[in-house]
């Protein structure tokens, strides 16, 4: 839609400048000009500075100003000539294009709609009166799921996910950050969690195996309409803020699975530091050594069984419970009991949230 913008645009301007002029996009391909045999043609010589709007440049006989939105050059105009009245031309096509594409995006452009609703920027009913206009389909299910690679990563992620979910009408993909891309997807009404965990997967699996960029993906709730995105995307960013503090080792964390994370990631600071202080009336956590810890944790992993316990950590089973009695000694909770297992387990989660200090949202 933007090409055939601009080629009103430039069909408008070309009898009162006088000079060829036209647009070409981030690959230096022509998308509108007054000549138009010339559309489509990518001239290799043109490489403009992307990152800087206010360089106006000479190639091949004719004046280039990059433009676009967002802070981020994605056009540039070119003018006829290298003279001073060349870069004024281009000056002024260059401002004039970038706020009609704005205009339109703002007004027209569903991805943009979408990226608008999520980042609570629109009014709730100012959102009705925009889904009618843009004809959206409000009875479907759709969910947010917000993709954050690691680390400086030279991959387009936006270009990777979007070539993964071509159908423009129906799923929407973008930036929020250097870091973060946002998939909207339609989905199902009925479709299982597992199902969203699957395709997080293959979102994560290509960008690892094809383009060896480490990512993570936060899932939030399927909702039905526009206005709950914003509460699908929230979701997805505590599902994040929560794995990264819970399950390290997880690239995919579904808020529909946080269980009780969730209710401890909501929580004070101040009341998870009295929780901590009751639980540990004799001695602090602190007192407990690594190895201590790591015999804990296996004894969870294999649901209390002390015996299978033993056996995984290939110590005797009299050494196991000799640990699990000094632990008893040091904190009054018997792991072998459920109800102190349960206490320590959540005292245990407690102690990594506030040890993690994650963001709140």
């Amino acid at each position: 839609m933007s090409n055939r913008l601009f080629l009103g645009v430039i069909h408008q301007m070309k009898d009162t400048i006088g000079r060829v002029i036209g647009v070409v996009d981030e690959k230096a391909t022509i998308i509108a000009c007054s000549e138009l045999s010339r559309i489509g043609n990518t001239n290799e010589m043109v490489s403009f500075d992307l990152n800087d709007e206010s360089e106006i440049f000479v190639r091949d006989g004719y004046t280039y100003k990059a433009f676009g939105t967002a802070g981020r050059s994605e056009y540039a105009v070119f003018v006829e000539g290298g003279d001073e009245a060349a870069a004024k031309y281009a000056g002024i096509l260059a401002i004039s294009l970038s706020t009609i594409k704005q205009y339109y995006d703002e007004k027209y452009d569903r991805t943009n709609f979408i990226k608008n609703v999520i980042l609570d920027n629109v009014l709730p009913g100012d959102i009705y009166v925009k889904v009618r206009e843009l004809h959206f389909n409000t009875d479907v299910s759709r969910a947010v799921m917000l993709i954050r690679v690691s680390g400086n990563s030279d991959t387009n992620v936006l270009e990777v996910v979007s070539n993964l979910f071509p159908e423009k009408q129906k799923d929407f993909v973008f930036n929020i950050s250097e870091t973060d891309v946002v998939l909207v997807k339609e989905v199902k009404s009925n479709l299982d969690s597992r199902d969203l965990d699957k395709l997080a997967r293959s979102i994560v699996d290509v960008l690892s195996g094809e383009f060896y960029t480490h990512a993570v993906v936060g899932i939030g709730t399927c909702v039905t309409g526009i206005k709950d995105l914003a509460r699908s995307f929230k979701e997805a960013q505590v599902a994040l803020e929560v794995g990264k503090v819970f399950d390290i080792e997880k690239s995919i964390t579904n808020y529909d699975n946080l269980g009780i994370a969730r209710l401890i990631y909501q929580l004070p600071t101040t009341l998870c530091e009295m929780f901590l202080k009751e639980v540990f009336k004799k001695s602090s956590m602190d007192a407990l050594d690594q190895e201590t810890l790591f015999t804990i944790q296996k004894f969870f992993e294999n649901n209390l069984n002390v015996s299978e316990t033993s056996r995984k950590l290939f110590v005797h089973r009299n050494t196991l419970v000799y640990r699990l009695e000094k632990i008893r000694k040091l904190t009054g909770l018997d792991l072998r009991e459920f109800d102190h297992a349960i206490v320590f387990k959540v005292a245990l989660m407690v102690k990594k949230y506030l040890t993690a200090n994650p963001v709140k949202f």
